[in-house]
């Protein structure tokens, strides 16, 4: 199965500087290959992978999008930029259900996967839109609170730290080298189906036969989508401006 994947990472650290590039629509619409590499390797963190990567690449995207939208913008409101956001990104999510063009099991995990990264996006440029900065650490804890992966920050926070302790053992063990590829797949399809919002994801997957085919209805990627614009705008819009940290993400850094 062949991948549309966005430019590779300029560095593996997290606390390399990264420059933002322009947020054009398909800026980074797809999963980085690394990414899609550990969660395979670690299907059971994939969600806190998902959360660490986005904030890493994304985040520094969110925030420079901002700051020329209100210089493009004079005037323009927290609420109004954040329309923009969820504008933009539910057009995304309704596209998300055919993106692999695969069929089957692959087909199905790419699919909830892009779906649960357009997300992730989406949050970010929401947080950027009420002054929020989308890099700092407590994004990743805000993901996984928001998708609900985890019912509260504090157990998102430990799962951060397990990941990111995971990823840095991942380069010196071959985790699932040995096991099942479908056996992987199915755990990770279901780990994503859960964070993207999809209802009933452990039957949805069950069923998945070779060759079958699986593709989301836009109404399920566009309602679980709007339900996730709705609760981090209250989050955000409720949340004191955070000035933008340096390399806060370095609690998470891969050594």
């Amino acid at each position: 199965m062949t991948l549309a994947l966005p430019r590779p990472p300029r560095s593996e650290l997290v606390n390399e500087p990264v420059v933002p590039s322009s947020p054009a629509p398909s800026d980074d619409a797809g999963l980085p290959g690394s990414l899609w590499a550990r969660m395979k390797a670690d299907p059971q963190y994939a969600p806190e992978h998902l959360a660490l990567e986005a904030v890493r690449r994304i985040g520094p995207q969110a925030r420079l999008w901002a700051e020329r939208a209100r210089e493009e913008q004079p005037g323009v409101t927290a609420d109004a930029l954040a329309d923009q956001a969820v504008k933009r990104f539910l057009s995304h999510a309704r596209l998300s259900g055919a993106v692999s063009g695969a069929a089957g099991l692959p087909g199905a995990v790419v699919d909830v996967g892009v779906l649960a990264w357009t997300q992730a996006r989406m949050v970010l440029h929401i947080a950027a839109a009420f002054g929020v900065d989308p890099t700092g650490s407590e994004r990743a804890t805000d993901l996984l609170v928001l998708q609900k992966v985890h019912k509260v920050a504090e157990a998102a926070r430990l799962a951060l730290g397990v990941a990111a302790g995971r990823e840095r053992a991942s380069r010196l063990f071959a985790v699932a080298g040995d096991r099942p590829l479908s056996g992987v797949m199915l755990r990770l399809g279901v780990k994503l189906a859960q964070m993207a919002g999809v209802r009933a994801a452990k039957s949805m997957f069950a069923k998945i036969v070779p060759g079958a085919g699986v593709v989301l209805g836009t109404w399920v990627n566009s309602a679980a989508t709007k339900d996730l614009a709705r609760r981090t705008r209250e989050l955000y819009a409720s949340t004191p401006n955070v000035a933008p940290a340096v390399d806060d993400l370095t609690r998470y850094r891969r050594d």
